[in-house]
């Protein structure tokens, strides 16, 4: 099992002896536990780091009114699991309580995610992309990684986050790990435990759906009345966006949001 800490000061303490033992690059996973294969795809790209650290928290911040919701209450949680998924893969893990890290509660200062975090999964989720920016940038003053990895399937928060480290300073390189999907083309995501077999198969429309924008983007106006039109399916957006996230910019990426079976879902991907 790798070394497991809850605590900031057991964190530091632990990394200062990976340090002393292991000179050089730290690598940082960020997740909010329910591990898959996509994590363990962050975890592979992260194998050239000479010290790799995942964090396991479900940040209340960035869910509906601050995570008295459904969604964060039923957010899967399974420390044992995951920890047995990360054998002999992960040097430390990182899983502390929402006390640790916000120890006078909703905090006063935040990260704000400005524009880029008020369109597409902003507009439905006002306040989602501050908390998360503002979780990332706690815990990246707290590994203080060299690298740090995200999934290409959340493409705004990848976008945002890279925009956050660019604006701030931070000392850190984003690395882009690709969407792991299933062999029918569902995106991996900790959500995918909540649909029923029958939710699963109707999900693999997200993932038709943007790889038929993909290989044809003048066809986006046909593929999202289809999609909106698949059963199961209740759409929220599908649409092609620039790098900066903006549909007048030059589009580089189709990012598509949708409901099954009560479950929120995303899927993306690059042009060629």
């Amino acid at each position: 099992m790798p070394q497991l800490v809850h605590s900031i000061a057991e964190l530091q303490q632990a990394l200062a002896s990976l340090r002393e033992t292991k000179p050089g690059s730290i690598g940082l996973i960020p997740t909010m536990g329910a591990l898959h294969q996509g994590h363990l795809q962050l975890v592979g790209a992260a194998s050239d780091c000479d010290i790799r650290v995942l964090s396991i928290f479900a940040n209340p911040l960035q869910f509906a009114d601050l995570g008295d919701c459904d969604d964060y209450r039923n957010y899967p949680r399974q420390l044992d699991q995951d920890l047995a998924l990360l054998e002999g893969s992960v040097d430390l893990v990182f899983a502390p309580s929402v006390e640790e890290m916000y120890p006078q509660g909703v905090p006063d200062i935040w990260v704000r995610s400005g524009r880029m975090g008020e369109i597409l999964e902003g507009a439905s989720r006002p306040g989602h992309f501050d908390g998360v920016v503002t979780v990332v940038a706690k815990l990246l003053n707290l590994v203080q990684p060299d690298v740090a990895f995200f999934g290409q399937k959340d493409a705004q928060q990848l976008a945002i986050i890279r925009r956050m480290v660019e604006d701030l300073n931070f000392p850190v390189r984003i690395v882009a790990v690709p969407i792991v999907r299933s062999a029918e083309g569902l995106a991996q995501s900790s959500r995918n435990a909540r649909l029923s077999a029958k939710g699963k198969q109707q999900a693999l429309a997200l993932s038709q759906a943007v790889e038929a924008v993909r290989a044809n983007p003048g066809a986006i106006d046909q593929v999202r009345q289809e999609l909106a039109a698949a059963p199961g399916v209740s759409l929220d957006y599908l649409k092609l966006v620039g790098e900066d996230l903006l549909e007048d910019s030059v589009p580089a990426l189709v990012l598509c949001a949708a409901w099954v079976e009560g479950v929120r879902l995303l899927d993306a991907a690059p042009l060629d």
